[in-house]
């Protein structure tokens, strides 16, 4: 395996083990939705649980889409995993993949072992605007996708 490929599957498994370790310390912490107070008016800490997928999207479907999204993170995982070798010379999108992948199998963890994502972060406006809550692995999938799209831009090198 070429010494890029693992470097960027460990960036992966160290967004995981930070996912997990974080959201055990919060289950630990905390009661569900119980609040602390981080920044008056704008960050607290809290433990919600999300069955569905972003934004409780299908939360309310039944049942059924814990196993819908466990098998498409796993799925997706697969795929993140062939294209971090393929292209692991491309240091952005390689990076870019490597965090969706540890954020999708973080959050694929907690669906197989709780039937739920645990959330803990939670952003707000003075009382009156909330974010949804959400988790490290929710955070880091979000950036890989800030990054490939800003990877997207590139200009395409001159064939000759």
């Amino acid at each position: 395996m070429p010494k890029r490929f693992m470097q960027f599957m460990l960036l992966a498994l160290v967004v995981l083990s930070l996912d997990q370790i974080t959201k055990h310390a919060a289950e630990a912490a905390f009661q569900y939705a119980e609040i602390l107070t981080v920044i008056p008016g704008f960050f607290d800490l809290t433990l919600r649980y999300n069955p569905g997928a972003a934004f409780s999207f299908l939360a309310d479907a039944g049942g059924w889409q814990r196993y819908f999204f466990t098998g498409l993170a796993l799925i997706v995982s697969v795929v993140l995993v062939f294209l971090i070798k393929k292209h692991h010379a491309e240091t952005r999108y390689a990076l870019a993949l490597s965090l969706i992948l540890g954020g999708a199998l973080g959050n694929a963890i907690d669906r197989m072992v709780f039937g739920h994502v645990i959330d803990f972060l939670l952003f707000h406006w003075k009382n009156q605007w909330y974010y949804p809550a959400f988790n490290l692995a929710d955070s880091a999938i979000c950036i890989g996708a800030v990054l490939m799209v800003i990877d997207s831009f590139k200009k395409p090198e001159k064939t000759t």
